[in-house]
């Protein structure tokens, strides 16, 4: 079983230069796996992402997610990213092993896709697909309500997000030492990112996961 993640960016037309987020979100991925074979990014703003280990899909999706909303406005006074972005993440089996990802098939990449064209219909932009409705039914739930303050992250909020996902073990003063900030803000930061929530959701997906799919 493995997962993936296929994902667009919404308003990748809103910034004059879209290597502001195409070479970070580049390098993200090349941190994860192999170009080509295991990801890729196509159509100028579509990406589509396999993951040996399911239980990472949400970590990573919510990377993603933290890595989209950090990117700056071409205005320095806006607060929030002009861009966003539109994940389905699909768990099953894989039937076929292609040169390129987009020639791999079997039943994670359908559900992907098939979530995916219902991300806009749902008006949600993280959904789950899966062999089991009743884990979709509840995760997407979750999901959706993360989707509420995730879809509200300022680019500072965004920024901590990001820091928290790939730095887990650190303490509220190591991530105020990384980001050049006091403790107390890195408090209210994180109060206002609801990262707490934000872990507690991707924690229950494991756990989930792992009872649905033994």
């Amino acid at each position: 079983m493995i997962a993936v993640i296929k994902g667009d960016i919404i308003g990748s037309r809103n910034l004059e230069h879209p290597d502001k987020w195409l070479a970070p979100l580049k390098h993200l991925f090349a941190d994860w796996g192999l170009t080509t074979w295991q990801w890729e990014i196509v159509w100028g703003d579509f990406f589509q992402f396999e993951i040996t280990q399911p239980e990472e899909a949400l970590h990573r999706a919510l990377q993603i997610k933290a890595l989209v909303k950090h990117v700056a406005a071409d205005d320095p006074q806006r607060k929030s990213s002009p861009i966003d972005v539109r994940m389905a993440i699909g768990i099953g089996e894989k039937t076929y092993t292609g040169e390129r990802i987009s020639e791999s098939n079997g039943p994670a990449f359908v559900y992907a896709g098939e979530r995916f064209e219902k991300l806009k219909k749902d008006r949600v932009n993280l959904g789950i697909q899966s062999p089991s409705e009743d884990f979709d039914r509840e995760i997407d739930l979750y999901l959706k309500l993360a989707g509420l303050f995730m879809d509200e992250w300022t680019i500072s909020s965004a920024e901590l997000v990001s820091m928290v996902l790939k730095r887990p073990a650190a303490n509220q003063e190591a991530l105020g030492n990384m980001l050049g900030i006091k403790q107390n803000s890195v408090s209210g930061r994180w109060n206002r990112a609801k990262v707490d929530e934000l872990l507690e959701v991707e924690l229950m997906f494991r756990h989930k996961l792992k009872q649905c799919f033994p």
